[in-house]
């Protein structure tokens, strides 16, 4: 249930998709003669996409969540196994197609390759199933064979977890499969903004993983600055109030060990 409510939600709380909501209630409200109500729609609207595009807004928001938790200085010696959440392959288009088709965030795959590489006895997790509310007939997690054969990964290393669809079904599915035992190594890979949500929820799945974020959207605090570019303001907004909102969502729900997961417990 949580699964399908958060899909619709967000269907309507996306910025983009709300802008042209209250654009088209402003249209109906001046149609029927409320024009108050309609000017009144229809100027938040045009003034909101102004401000989208000139104020740092959404790279702001994206910047406090990359900083939380910074690249490990160091890991352990011994590691028994590197995680890597699903969200970078686009499997719809990749069974259709018949080619490995990535649909942003592959440094999750590249970095757990590299670290494969450097600990070749440790165990290789791919944790993703499908988070389309419509389309649960392709996993993830299962079409990616092709690339791990590219890269040089020998797949009788890799355990695919294919059924989560969210991030905490990530961690719970994954702790489940894998039955980590106290005091030992393990390393999550995801991307950077969203590792605050992931590490908090693995904590509350009671298991504590080394994060290791990757898939950086932004250099620093320079990368905050004004200027006039709608598409992208837009687009980092939306990025990082859904990242927002999921950290709220989940601490609430008992998902998440905090609101804002800290990087040292």
């Amino acid at each position: 249930m949580f699964f399908t409510l958060s899909k619709v939600f967000w269907m309507i709380a996306d910025p983009g998709n709300l802008l042209v909501i209250l654009m088209c209630l402003g249209i109906v409200s001046l149609v029927f003669r409320w024009r108050r109500l309609g000017r009144f729609l229809i100027g938040f609207a045009v003034l909101a996409c102004l401000v989208i595009a000139v104020a740092p807004l959404g790279r702001s928001l994206i910047l406090i969540l990359e900083d939380r938790f910074p690249q490990p200085a160091s890991l352990p010696p011994k590691v028994e196994g590197i995680i890597t959440l699903g969200g970078f392959a686009n499997q719809f288009v990749t069974k259709a197609r018949g080619q490995v088709t990535f649909s942003g965030a592959v440094e999750r795959l590249i970095e757990l390759v590299a670290l494969s590489r450097r600990y070749p006895e440790a165990k290789l997790v791919i944790s993703g199933g499908s988070g389309d509310l419509f389309r649960q007939d392709v996993k993830e997690a299962d079409v990616l064979g092709p690339a791990l054969d590219a890269m040089g990964v020998n797949r009788a290393r890799v355990i695919l977890e294919s059924d989560s669809r969210n991030t905490h079904e990530n961690a719970v599915m994954t702790r489940q499969l894998l039955n980590p035992k106290p005091g030992e190594n393990w390393v999550l890979i995801t991307s950077a903004f969203h590792m605050p949500r992931a590490v908090g929820s693995f904590r509350q799945a009671g298991w504590t993983v080394i994060p290791y974020p990757v898939d950086y959207n932004l250099e620093g605090p320079e990368s905050i600055r004004w200027g006039f570019n709608f598409y992208g303001g837009l687009g980092a907004l939306s990025l990082g109030l859904r990242e927002w909102i999921g950290l709220i969502t989940y601490r609430l729900m008992g998902r998440s060990d905090a609101m804002f997961p800290a990087s040292v417990r």
